[in-house]
């Protein structure tokens, strides 16, 4: 049984450490932990009401596709995130432009989630919704379990940059010389695959090497993962319908 308290699941891991011979306090961690996932939360919520908005208020999604102009105003969201990127890294560790910079971050990503999601049918975003879900929650305790006996993931490192860029490759092929609903469903597929992998590999970065001060960078890289892995299974399930 799971107790809160003083011997609540965090004593669980060898007495509140989370892997073999962990040098630092635990609590430390523990702490820094828990404020990254209450980050994440509230990113997750921020981006669950925007799209929400840009879905079901129909001029918003019929703006962009009734007139070039709409189509260029799509182009410039999806570089925002890009472009806030850049001051994001150089901001982290400076309060409070950090969190504004995080909150305008979030806010555009979740203008893109909202507008992939306003052209597709409602079952199809539930079922990647609770895909991705059940997905994220599970491959988290899985790397925590595996961080408590002593696995180590930073190997996934180069491997999953490597795939992510044939991915991105292999997406502008598909912009510039359409293939078809299979090569489509490949290309989901493979993206629901790496950023699985992703989440394992920043969560590993979490439990052992991301420093305190770094909360921002540990926030964005684990949001990023969820929100691609729901893109992925979303096109996937699009393109197989």
């Amino acid at each position: 049984m799971v107790r809160f308290g003083k011997n609540d699941i965090e004593t669980g891991f060898n007495n509140g450490q989370l892997y073999p011979n962990m040098i630092e306090d635990p609590q430390l961690r523990w702490a820094f932990i828990r404020k990254i996932y209450a980050i994440l939360t509230l990113q997750l919520l921020l981006t669950v009401a925007v799209a929400s908005v840009v879905v079901y208020v129909r001029p918003i999604s019929h703006f962009f596709v009734s007139s070039r102009f709409g189509l260029a105003v799509y182009i410039v969201i999806i570089l925002v995130p890009l472009i806030l990127l850049l001051p994001l890294h150089y901001f982290h560790k400076k309060h409070p432009w950090n969190l504004v910079l995080l909150a305008l971050f979030t806010v555009a990503i979740s203008f893109v989630v909202g507008l992939s999601c306003a052209f597709t049918k409602g079952k199809i975003i539930l079922e990647a919704a609770i895909l991705t879900t059940v997905v994220a929650i599970s491959l988290t305790l899985y790397t925590f379990w595996a961080a408590k006996k002593g696995r180590d993931f930073s190997f996934l490192g180069p491997i999953l940059f490597c795939s992510l860029l044939v991915l991105i490759v292999f997406g502008f092929i598909q912009i510039l010389f359409p293939l078809g609903k299979v090569s489509t469903m490949i290309w989901g597929a493979l993206g629901a695959i790496i950023f699985s992998g992703y989440i394992i590999y920043d969560t590993d970065n979490l439990i052992k090497r991301f420093s305190y001060d770094e909360y921002v960078i540990a926030a964005v890289s684990l949001y990023l993962d969820i929100i691609n892995l729901f893109l992925a299974l979303l096109t996937l399930l699009r393109a197989a319908d």
